[in-house]
C-alpha cells in the first residue's frame, strides 16, 4: 500500500479528530452501550489514530489489534499513551492479503480510517464480502470524496483538484484504486449484504490555525498533479500564491471526507 510519514499522520490527526462526523461516531457508540468488553480490529492503523478517537466513546475493556504494513508506525502506535482498560497489540501485515485471514474469531468491530479510498473495488468487494461473512460492525472514517475547495478562489484550482482526483484513482498497492468513489461504493456494497449503514460527511475544514497542515497538504497536490502531468511551473506559481495567502492568514481549505458505520440488521 502507499505509506505516509509519521510526521504528516501527526500533522493531519487534529483535523481527523475535528473532521469525524459525530452521529457516526455515536451511532458506533450505542452500537455496543453495555458490552462487558471488545475486541477490535483497526486496518491501516498507522500510529493508531483511531484508537485515540474512539476510545473514550466505547465501554472498557477494550483490546486492539493495529494492522499495517509499516513497522515504524506499528511501533510508534504501540508505544503511545491510552487509559486503563485499553490494550494494544500490533500486526505487520500486507493489506493487498486476504482480509478474512486478519478477522480473529473474537473480533466484535472492525475499523478502518484513511484507507479505503487508497484500495481497488476487488479488494473492497472482497472486503467487504469477509466482514459480511462473520456478521461483523464496520465503521469507516475519513475516506476523500473527491470535494475540496479553497478560498479565496485561484484560477488554477480547479484543475489542481482534478488532477488530484485523477492521481487518487492510481494503484495505491491494491490495483487501481477506487479514489473519490470508495465511500459510496462500500455503502453500496454493505446495504446488498443487508446491512443497516449510517453515513454523514467529515470534511477537513482548515484555516489559518492549521498553517503548517495546509502547506504541507497543498504541497502534496501539486506533487500528485505534477504525476498526472499538469506543467510544472503553473505548479510552482499557483503553491507560490497559495504559500502567500498561508502566510498572510487568508486561507481557508474544506476537503471532503465521508464517515460510515455498517451493522448487520437486527433479526
Amino acid at each position: 500500500m502507499s505509506g505516509f510519514s509519521a510526521d504528516w499522520l501527526a500533522l493531519r490527526e487534529p483535523l481527523d479528530h475535528r473532521a469525524r462526523n459525530r452521529s457516526v461516531r455515536d451511532a458506533v457508540a450505542a452500537a455496543f452501550a453495555g458490552r462487558a468488553s471488545l475486541s477490535i480490529i483497526d486496518l491501516g492503523s498507522g500510529t493508531g489514530s483511531t484508537v485515540r478517537a474512539l476510545q473514550t466513546h466505547l465501554p472498557k475493556p477494550q483490546r486492539w489489534t493495529l494492522v499495517d504494513d509499516d513497522p515504524v508506525l506499528l511501533a510508534e502506535a504501540y508505544a503511545m499513551e491510552r487509559p486503563a482498560g485499553v490494550t494494544v497489540e500490533t500486526v505487520q501485515a500486507d493489506l493487498g492479503c486476504d482480509v478474512a485471514s486478519l478477522l480473529a474469531a473474537d473480533t466484535d468491530l472492525v475499523t478502518a480510517s484513511a484507507l479505503l479510498d487508497l484500495v481497488s473495488e476487488p479488494w473492497l468487494a472482497n472486503f467487504a464480502a469477509a466482514v459480511a461473512a462473520r456478521a461483523l460492525p464496520v465503521y469507516v472514517a475519513l475516506s476523500y470524496d473527491g470535494r475540496a475547495t479553497l478560498d479565496d478562489a485561484d484560477p488554477l484550482d480547479e484543475a489542481v483538484v482534478a488532477a488530484l482526483n485523477a492521481h487518487q484513482r492510481r494503484n495505491k498497492g491494491f490495483g487501481p484504486a477506487l479514489g473519490p468513489r470508495a465511500a459510496a461504493f462500500a455503502v453500496r456494497l454493505f446495504r446488498t449484504f443487508g446491512y443497516d449503514v449510517v453515513q454523514g460527511e467529515s470534511d477537513w475544514v482548515s484555516g489559518p490555525a492549521d498553517a503548517m497542515f495546509q502547506s504541507k497538504l497543498l504541497a502534496g497536490w501539486v506533487h500528485a498533479a505534477q504525476e498526472i502531468g499538469t506543467p510544472r511551473h503553473q505548479l510552482q506559481d499557483w503553491l507560490a500564491r497559495r504559500r502567500d495567502g498561508i502566510a498572510a492568514g487568508r486561507l481557508s481549505v474544506r476537503v471532503g471526507h465521508v464517515d460510515f458505520f455498517a451493522r448487520p440488521k437486527a433479526r
